[in-house]
């Protein structure tokens, strides 16, 4: 009289007869297979383009005058005041041309602008990596409602191997504690499936590629 075996056992037993049978590995050279298709398009425009799309912003200075000129045009545009900047590089570049901002945490509260140095540009996606390496921390990418990144051009990456590539050559075995990528302004679509920005951050990012800061 043959056993009667249920639905179950009977896929179970298909299952250990699989895991005890040697199987050959369908993509051998899955490793080696580069994950996205090659881009030819310059690094500039790519980056310009993804980053547009997430509703970021980009901007190529020349050198460090482009970059003031363009930083006044803004500051008119959205009428900004408080303006903080706590990266000594930088400080030195605005005071140079005598652009008003403020150097410490007082009245941080009313922050409308932070500005920030970054560690890579990554153009495939358009995302911004930072880390908490640098005099400015965390607070200023995140608390005030517009975050302006301010990159080199010898920072822009074609993907994330690159860029955490850049991470490792400029602090070896003593990485910053946090490491993470900005992908276009703070935003959310949790309320009615209607996008909001500035839902937990910044409303609006602004990155300058400035080729030379002299």
């Amino acid at each position: 009289m043959q056993e009667n075996i249920s639905s179950k056992e009977l896929i179970l037993k298909k299952i250990r007869k699989a895991l005890l049978e040697k199987r050959d590995n369908p993509y051998p050279n899955l490793e080696d297979t580069a994950l996205y298709k090659n881009n030819e398009e310059i690094l500039e425009i790519q980056f310009a383009e993804q980053l547009s799309a997430v509703s970021g912003n980009f901007i190529f200075c020349e050198n460090g005058m482009d970059f003031i000129e363009n930083i006044l045009e803004l500051a008119e545009k959205y009428n900004w005041r408080k303006i903080y900047c706590w990266e000594p590089e930088l400080q030195a570049l605005l005071s140079n041309y005598e652009f008003p901002f403020y150097k410490t945490d007082k009245d941080f509260e009313m922050a409308e602008v932070g500005i920030t140095l970054c560690e890579a540009l990554i153009a495939r996606n358009g995302s911004v990596m930072v880390s908490n390496h640098g005099a400015a921390g965390r607070r200023l990418s995140i608390y005030p409602h517009h975050h302006l990144v301010i990159a080199r051009t010898g920072q822009l990456v074609p993907d994330l191997k690159e860029a955490f590539a850049l991470i490792k050559k400029k602090y070896s075995n003593q990485l910053p504690s946090m490491i993470s990528t900005i992908t276009g302004p703070s935003r959310t679509a949790d309320i009615e499936k209607t996008l909001v920005l500035g839902a937990h951050g910044p409303k609006e990012l602004f990155v300058f590629l400035v080729d030379d800061f002299s």
